[in-house]
């Protein structure tokens, strides 16, 4: 019993987490060293499409336990 409550505390905080992951900026690659710069440009890239699937399974009102999985799959091109 007490394991189960240590797991449902880590999957607690691995959701506490993720929630706070959306708070994050995005990279600008102009405050980046220039050999830094094309990495960065990925990265903000990355960021964008993220943020643009979360969006969307946002308001298609995805239940939460699917949301990975349909964040996932617009991410695959699905």
């Amino acid at each position: 019993m007490r394991s189960l409550i240590n797991i449902f505390a880590i999957v607690v905080i691995i959701l506490k987490c993720l929630s706070v992951a959306n708070a994050q900026k995005l990279a600008d690659p102009e405050k980046v060293a220039p050999e830094y710069r094309e990495a960065a440009e990925k990265r903000r890239a990355e960021q964008i499409k993220v943020l643009a699937c979360s969006k969307k399974v946002d308001d298609a009102k995805v239940l939460r336990r699917d949301r990975v999985a349909e964040i996932q799959r617009c991410l695959d091109g699905g």
